[in-house]
């Protein structure tokens, strides 16, 4: 029977409470001889006694679940009952107990239901009485209890299971109130620990914000100070203690501030610096790559560097990259208007260079020059260069330009059709210009054609001839690919198409200046001597007989003649450089004979 629980829990909580009262079940000894028996306690005391028992019990259960469970089970003590079924109400809903018997549990819910909060008869078979419960407090309806009765109770019985209810309710509102009291606890301290997240996130947002606008004015005060990529690193290697780096599109390194630059930086290696390229590009925001952490300088796309930071011992945070990230975007702003300027010097650069090759005047070509930065003044020389396996496109330009800067020449640039130009304003190192161009094309099938010196802005014109021309012998001799230079030409420069008079004076001053020069200070015939030397064919005997003199006399001034002239007769090329340059001075400039 449902009932029948109820002494085990009396006896457990009497005995906690220190012993059972008198009136109690147990067996009490017989008293001693002499005296009285005590009264036994009525039914009704006993009740009320087990009713407060079980009231403490409901009052220190943790939960109404656990309340509603010892009302069930104790209802037999109250009189002839059976607990047919327990409820309570969660949200919206009245839920069952797990205690609640199958046999008319959907019935009894519906009237439940429909009881909305009221007390009312419930109809259970077998038993002629039976009242569904309501469990009400302050808070509201708490649940039910369900009671049937084998017999009509009394009016006794009705009390007590009036009085188990309302102790029942009276329970779960105190463990209603309990567990409000721990969920708004619960709640508060919940509340109180987001407060304190949100306040460390406003203190951080705060922070962070003051950074960034600090990071941001001091980038825009480096940006509008004009101190290019050097006054960046230096601002980024302050923000964070690590040394700041540029590169360039290429890997070669710009500028460095902060300690240990290597010394010499390391030369790129194109296929994996392109490769480190691509993987930073793929990413959003900087990379780590081995101990440095790398942003690009990306302008509209397109790379122009790498702005870096070296953090060997990985102690970059979100300044760190937040710098890196402001330093990066100052850094695009001036590497493109750097980049904007520079194209348009290039641009001016070349026009002027055209302008000067086709021929123009000098007040106007002094003037643009002084404009780009280079002085016409002074001697210069026409460069032209061509190499086998590069197209005279604006990449061959800009590399021939970039190398010649690099081996410390002055110039203006243009390119033709098959070549670049370069308006010079040093004569080019024998093979300085050739061997630079070389490596950075990776090929030595390249010619360089180099012009006489000229001392006139109108000159230039008939100059860059003379260049096309030294770069076509070259281009047509055994050795096809190096430097020629115009004025080591020697017969070669008046072969070629539009020599003139002037060309054939320049050629024989070249080859006899210095033995005219000498038979004019000492009334000599050296040059005389030389040409007949040659009219017989280098035969000593009718040379000298035409020139009436010993053959001993003869043999001493072909020796004079070559240390005056410092050419060797019996070599191929200055014999016969010798001979056109006596045949012109003397058929052609009207020389003596």
């Amino acid at each position: 029977m449902i009932g029948s629980r109820a002494p085990s829990l009396y006896h457990r909580y009497s005995d906690r409470k220190g012993g059972l009262p008198e009136g109690s079940a147990r067996r009490r000894p017989t008293a001693a001889p002499g005296r009285s028996r005590l009264p036994a306690p009525t039914a009704a005391a006993s009740a009320l006694h087990e009713l407060v028992v079980l009231s403490r019990a409901q009052f220190d259960a943790p939960d109404e679940d656990e309340i509603l469970r010892l009302a069930m089970d104790h209802i037999g003590a109250r009189g002839p009952y059976s607990a047919e079924a327990g409820y309570l109400k969660v949200g919206g809903d009245l839920v069952p107990s797990p205690r609640n018997g199958r046999t008319h549990a959907s019935a009894l819910g519906r009237r439940v239901w429909e009881l909305a909060g009221e007390d009312g008869k419930v109809t259970v078979p077998g038993r002629p009485w039976g009242r569904a419960l309501a469990l009400r407090g302050p808070e509201g309806l708490h649940g039910y209890l369900v009671v049937t009765s084998r017999s009509r109770p009394t009016r006794a019985e009705r009390s007590l299971l009036a009085m188990l209810v309302r102790h029942t309710a009276a329970a779960m509102s105190v463990a209603f109130a309990h567990r409000r009291r721990r969920e708004d606890a619960r709640e508060l301290h919940r509340l109180r620990e987001e407060r304190t997240a949100l306040q460390r996130q406003l203190i951080s947002a705060v922070a962070e914000l003051g950074y960034e606008r600090a990071v941001h004015a001091l980038m825009a005060d480096v940006a509008a100070s004009g101190g290019g990529e050097e006054a960046v690193t230096r601002a980024l290697y302050g923000l964070t203690g690590l040394p700041a780096l540029v590169e360039d599109r290429f890997g070669r390194l710009r500028c460095w501030t902060g300690p240990g630059r290597p010394v010499p930086y390391p030369e790129p290696d194109p296929a994996y610096h392109d490769e480190t390229l691509h993987a930073v590009a793929r990413q959003a925001g900087p990379v780590r790559i081995r101990d440095r952490l790398i942003t690009l300088i990306r302008p509209h796309g397109e790379i122009l560097g790498v702005l870096a930071l070296v953090d060997a011992r990985d102690e970059a945070d979100e300044h760190t990259v937040l710098a890196l990230g402001h330093a990066a975007t100052s850094l695009a702003l001036e590497l493109t208007h750097l980049r904007n300027l520079a194209e348009v010097e290039l641009r001016l650069r070349r026009e002027l260079a055209d302008d000067l090759l086709a021929g123009t005047d000098e007040p106007s070509a002094y003037a643009r020059s002084e404009a780009v930065g280079h002085d016409l003044h002074g001697s210069h020389y026409i460069v032209v260069v061509q190499w086998s396996n590069r197209t005279a496109d604006d990449s061959f330009a800009q590399t021939v330009g970039r190398v010649a800067a690099a081996v410390g020449m002055r110039s203006l640039l243009t390119r033709r059709s098959d070549h670049v130009v370069l308006i010079a304003g040093d004569r080019p190192h024998a093979r300085a210009l050739y061997e630079a161009l070389a490596r950075e094309n990776g090929t030595r099938s390249g010619t360089i054609g180099v012009s006489a010196p000229c001392d006139s802005v109108d000159d230039i014109p008939h100059h860059y001839e003379e260049a096309q021309r030294a770069l076509d012998v070259r281009r047509h001799s055994l050795e096809r690919y190096g430097t020629s230079f115009f004025d080591e030409l020697g017969l070669y420069r008046i072969l070629g198409p539009g020599s003139g008079h002037e060309e054939l004076q320049t050629f024989v001053q070249e080859w006899l200046g210095q033995l005219i020069d000498y038979d004019s200070r000492h009334h000599a015939t050296m040059v005389e001597t030389l040409s007949r030397y040659f009219d017989c064919g280098g035969n000593y005997d009718e040379t000298a007989d035409s020139l009436t003199i010993h053959r001993s006399t003869l043999r001493y001034r072909l020796q004079r003649i070559r240390d005056i002239s410092g050419h060797d007769l019996a070599d191929v090329e200055d014999r016969l450089n010798l001979q056109v340059a006596t045949r012109v001075w003397k058929i052609v400039l009207g020389g003596p004979g």
